[in-house]
């Protein structure tokens, strides 16, 4: 038997694919659907790097995890990559953890030399993972506080040069890592990052593709 863990930030990010396992396989506990030799586990985790690296080592049995999945919306720097666009994400990294200089410029901690950017599982800093599904490949940031300014946007993008941002994936990634399990994580593009206008966002949308993407890559 095939076991799949799937982890959201939140319900509602997933909620297509937690109605088509109700109504499409054998419920066999409150956290586990099966069908044809695959065991699929939902996890809601919570919103954050905290609250997801805390999901993900909590989560029981998930050392016997064939893959872990991590699914929600982000927010895009790559203006080419539209609204709804479902992408993988291949590079990560922790794009505010470190100090604010007094001239108001970001150092991250592997510039201050607190923490090896070489050291596993860090690849000159970021959490790299290979691509699995046909999805477009793209570099991500993992943030505690979203970017809403266009001076922020321009210090980031200038630094790191992402195209989308998230505020759980390099969390993912380096839990996964650490307990070496293959790992997968699929975003839908719900927003450009620009400076902070949720009128412009599209939650239904990137919710409806990255579910069809994702029931999709389940079955």
């Amino acid at each position: 038997m095939k076991k799949v863990y799937l982890f959201a930030a939140t319900q509602f990010e997933i909620l297509p694919t937690l109605q088509h396992l109700e109504e499409n396989f054998s419920k066999k506990s409150f956290f586990e659907y099966s069908k044809n030799g695959l065991s699929i586990f939902p996890v809601v985790t919570g919103i954050g790097s905290m609250l997801t690296a805390l999901a993900l080592s909590r989560t029981n049995k998930i050392s016997e995890a064939d893959m872990i999945v991590n699914a929600g919306v982000a927010g895009s720097f790559n203006k080419a990559l539209n609204i709804g666009t479902v992408v993988e994400v291949v590079e990560d990294r922790f794009a505010d953890l470190g100090v604010e200089e007094v001239d108001g410029q970001f150092t991250d901690v592997f510039e201050m030399d607190l923490m090896n950017k070489d050291q596993f599982p860090f690849e000159n800093g970021i959490l790299k993972n290979e691509g699995m599904t046909n999805h477009q490949r793209v570099s991500g940031i993992t943030v505690n506080k979203v970017h809403g300014t266009q001076e922020s946007i321009a210090k980031i993008t200038k630094k790191y040069s992402p195209e989308i941002e998230t505020m759980e994936g390099a969390a993912f990634f380096y839990t996964a890592k650490i307990m070496d399990i293959k790992a997968l994580q699929l975003r839908a593009i719900s927003n450009f990052v620009e400076p902070r206008n949720k009128e412009n966002w599209d939650l239904e949308k990137a919710i409806k593709y990255l579910n069809e993407a994702l029931i999709a890559i389940l079955h």
